[in-house]
């Protein structure tokens, strides 16, 4: 049994897979549940025993910058990968983030794809980036409730202003939805080095009223969100008692970051689709690649945009 909770504020009413991993990328259904108004799930995974990638689909959330209820959008999902789970074991407080979300996604473009090492590794990397010990079991704080921070952990307020700088700077930039900002972040992560591109093409973002999206500034991930997360904290949506001055430390490592994930350059694995877009004329649009699980369309692996001829390059990793 794996329990939890899909968390961007609490998602109600989506729906939680759990799939096994063959060859480091995601394999085969083993698991599937419905999280509740307050976002947890329980799900069996019967006797499997290895690494678990949990994708959360679908379902409602409040939007932490706007306060307004919003449907994750077609297409976007949030996961979160363990490590290898003991055949019959009960596992409790897992959560699924957008921070979990960026994790996967490094580990799954790391050589060799997410093997428990490199499970481990993008789980603690993108942790220290955001500040929070252990991005799987720590429960972020909410900053839409009222007094929230006053009985939680630094971890579980940095946890927490992390997700909602996500959400200020999917307003500032005009998105519909906040979760198409949560996939870019994913898309970003998945290189090792938060700089708006996907090895070297631009990641795109969605949900823009652009048509084919917007390419992702590469400052986005690190100065971008230290500023976005500097206007929530001092908005009037912030609810949870935190003050800046609590948040200065997280607020000038993003602000000063380099974008690298992990210590040293990562082994990233370099596959990818090549190709051109055609309809007799050609112009720019967006391209994305999607896993297909069970027959049914699963996880975006790469996003970018064509080039004037119609050319794109995908960046797939290992999958």
């Amino acid at each position: 049994i794996i329990g939890g909770t899909g968390f961007k504020g609490p998602v109600a009413s989506a729906t939680v897979t759990a799939y096994t991993v063959s060859g480091g990328s995601p394999g085969a259904q083993i698991g599937m549940a419905t999280t509740d108004a307050s976002g947890k799930f329980s799900l069996s995974i019967g006797n499997h025993s290895g690494p678990v990638m949990l994708q959360l689909s679908g379902g409602t959330y409040t939007d932490e910058a706007t306060g307004t209820t919003m449907n994750m959008a077609a297409g976007d999902v949030m996961t979160a990968i363990l490590p290898t789970v003991a055949a019959g074991a009960t596992i409790s407080g897992i959560q699924i983030t957008p921070v979990t979300s960026m994790a996967q996604t490094a580990a799954q473009h790391l050589f060799g794809g997410m093997t428990d090492a490199n499970i481990a590794s993008a789980n603690a990397a993108v942790g220290t980036y955001f500040m929070v010990s252990d991005i799987l079991r720590v429960q972020p704080m909410n900053p839409l409730v009222s007094g929230s921070g006053s009985t939680a952990s630094q971890d579980a307020i940095n946890y927490g202003m992390a997700m909602a700088a996500m959400s200020q700077y999917a307003k500032g930039q005009g998105m519909a939805v906040s979760s198409a900002f949560v996939t870019a972040m994913m898309n970003d992560s998945s290189d090792g080095m938060m700089d708006g591109k996907m090895g070297q093409s631009s990641v795109m973002m969605s949900g823009m009223g652009t048509g084919m999206g917007t390419a992702m500034p590469g400052n986005a991930g690190t100065s971008g969100m230290s500023s976005a997360m500097s206007t929530f904290v001092n908005s009037a949506q912030n609810k949870s008692g935190i003050p800046a001055s609590m948040m200065q430390p997280l607020i000038s490592h993003l602000s000063t970051s380099s974008g690298q994930l992990f210590p040293g350059t990562p082994a990233v694995a370099k596959g990818k689709i090549v190709g051109t877009t055609f309809n007799g004329t050609t112009q720019q649009a967006n391209v994305q690649a999607y896993a297909i699980s069970n027959g049914a369309m699963g996880a975006q692996l790469a996003s970018t945009a064509t080039d004037a001829q119609g050319n794109f390059t995908l960046p797939i990793g290992t999958y």
